[in-house]
């Protein structure tokens, strides 16, 4: 089951203004979530349907999982001191 990523265009301009190596980083991590939307490590945000968190690295990928849809909405991509 392959899923698609869609990036928010507030997202898109998080990722558009990281440095080239954390950049690279997360856009691994952003093609890895179409074959499984919920890899180990993920954390489920409590008090909140269906958000999950990614680790990469100092960042976080903030994101909602469609199921029936097999969509992946990026909502963030922040630095974790920003991210909550």
């Amino acid at each position: 089951m392959k899923y698609t990523v869609r990036l928010k265009r507030s997202a898109e301009k998080e990722l558009e203004d990281l440095p080239d190596h954390v950049h690279d980083r997360i856009v691994k991590r952003l093609l890895a979530l179409e074959q499984d939307p919920r890899p180990r490590g993920v954390k489920k945000l409590k008090g909140r349907a269906e958000e999950y968190r990614l680790r990469a690295g100092d960042y976080r990928i903030l994101y909602v999982v469609d199921d029936a849809a097999q969509v992946v909405e990026i909502i963030a991509i922040r630095h974790r001191r920003e991210a909550y």
